[in-house]
């Protein structure tokens, strides 16, 4: 994908030091295949919304195949 967006369901958001620079790995999976494989990017934390949990749905803005930000999807918000 060279720019737009997806939706996904939030499994994990863990922290990650890599020579000191914190990024977070960001894992998620297809809200219409719940049970299918978990992706991950990984994005500084500037660019993830604070206060997700596992299980929020979550809009993926891709530019040039790359994740570059992570926000709550407010279109269908929860578990469900």
């Amino acid at each position: 994908m060279l720019k737009g967006s997806r939706a996904g369901i939030l499994r994990k958001v863990q922290p990650v030091s890599i020579h000191g620079q914190i990024s977070w790995d960001v894992s998620f999976s297809d809200p219409d295949d719940r049970d299918g494989p978990v992706q991950m990017a990984r994005v500084g934390p500037e660019c993830v919304d604070l206060h997700l949990e596992p299980g929020d749905r979550i809009k993926l803005d891709y530019l040039l195949g790359s994740v570059t930000r992570v926000t709550l999807d407010a279109s269908r918000q929860g578990n469900g």
